[in-house]
């Protein structure tokens, strides 16, 4: 039933054109055989059989380009009057006109159906056979017609040209077609890996920092004099769950991020100020000391970072916010009370990325009982100073924080 519903057609335009190609194949199968009018029961014996044939070759063709390949088999170029040219090789062989490529009227058929079965079949090895038994039928024709060199001359050339050139061009079109879907699937897949990690920045850079500003209130709130035991619990309660919901968005950001898609270099559109400012209405104790002159293009991807991390790891701590022209410096005091934040985040690794395409050098790790993120980039015209795109000072512990 499977291989009788592909021999439907898909619309009233294929089998239009079938019938248009078995009616012209006809013709050239009738032009080929004995004269309707002189010899009526010759065309009735030999013809019509042939046209039966190219009905069911036309029938099966457009699934089974190979089935109808072997049922065009008596079609193919077992006669020798008629060739592609005409050449003297009375140097190699006793006869001076050998038929090169000999050619029928349903050779280009049997051309075009050798193509599709290059292009459509899968498969080497039923095309290999159906050639073997291709090749068969040559020899045998050969053989009856005397078998002498010319006649293998024009077999062989016959045989390569209306067989195995069409097969082979058809296999290597279905080849190209082959890679050219594959680089477009490679072209979409990569177009989506590198919206996964868009979508994956922009979460931890603005949901993320607003999750770790909700913590930052509910710290203040359970360390605020005056509140009902049951309020302090509240609060304490409100950052756990901020924290909680912290660490699941890191799990998912870890799910959509790929390690080798280079993170966006394009900050958040915010300003540096804003961002602090922001900050420091959600209860945060951070002052900022901002130099006169150009803001790094990395100051609000790094401030963000080390606000978001010392609201996740020092709740309650004061943090200091320092940026000049090639340096960026974020460090928080010791934590005023328990961090619930899991550590071994992907936030510094996207920045240490960013940090080293910028051509900067990033450093982060303890210090003075709290932690430091600091970065430097070299200024127009200089040279890092490191030449490490990204290495950290030596000394500097890796950092766990995200």
């Amino acid at each position: 039933m499977k291989h009788l519903r592909r021999l439907r057609r898909d619309s009233r335009r294929q089998v239009v054109y079938d019938l248009l190609l078995w009616a012209v194949l006809g013709v050239f199968i009738a032009a080929m055989g004995p004269d309707p009018v002189q010899d009526p029961a010759a065309f009735a014996t030999v013809t019509l059989p042939k046209i039966g044939l190219a009905a069911l070759a036309v029938l099966v063709g457009r699934p089974y380009p190979l089935a109808a390949l072997v049922l065009l088999l008596p079609l193919g170029p077992w006669q020798f009057r008629d060739g592609f040219a005409t050449v003297d090789l009375s140097w190699l062989v006793p006869r001076r006109n050998v038929k090169i490529v000999p050619l029928t009227a349903t050779s280009p058929f049997i051309i075009w159906y050798a193509y599709l079965t290059g292009r459509r079949t899968a498969r080497v090895w039923p095309a290999l056979v159906a050639f073997c038994l291709v090749s068969l039928v040559g020899v045998v024709v050969v053989l009856a017609a005397g078998g002498d060199l010319a006649l293998w001359v024009s077999m062989g050339t016959g045989l390569a040209a209306t067989y195995l050139v069409p097969y082979l061009l058809g296999l290597l079109r279905r080849r190209l077609l082959l890679q050219r879907r594959q680089a477009r699937l490679s072209a979409d897949e990569q177009a989506r890996l590198r919206e996964r990690a868009r979508i994956a920045r922009e979460m931890h850079d603005s949901l993320g920092h607003d999750l770790a500003l909700i913590a930052v209130r509910a710290a203040g709130l359970e360390l605020a004099p005056g509140l009902a035991p049951a309020q302090v619990h509240a609060a304490g309660e409100l950052r756990v769950a901020a924290a909680d919901a912290t660490e699941r968005l890191r799990q998912i950001i870890g799910l959509l991020r790929e390690d080798a898609d280079a993170a966006p270099l394009a900050p958040v559109d915010e300003d540096v100020a804003e961002l602090v400012r922001r900050a420091a209405d959600s209860g945060m104790p951070v002052t900022l000391d901002l130099a006169p002159g150009p803001v790094p293009g990395l100051a609000h991807a790094v401030v963000q970072e080390g606000l978001t991390n010392a609201a996740k790891h020092a709740p309650g701590a004061a943090v200091e916010v320092t940026i000049g022209p090639d340096r960026i410096r974020v460090r928080n005091g010791p934590p005023r009370s328990r961090s619930t934040a899991r550590r071994g985040g992907t936030g510094l690794a996207g920045l240490r990325e960013r940090v080293r395409l910028a051509g900067g050098t990033l450093s982060a790790g303890p210090s003075g009982g709290g932690f430091e993120l600091a970065v430097t980039i070299p200024r127009e015209g200089e040279e890092d100073p490191h030449r490490s795109g990204g290495d950290r000072h030596p000394g500097t512990r890796r950092s766990e924080h995200d």
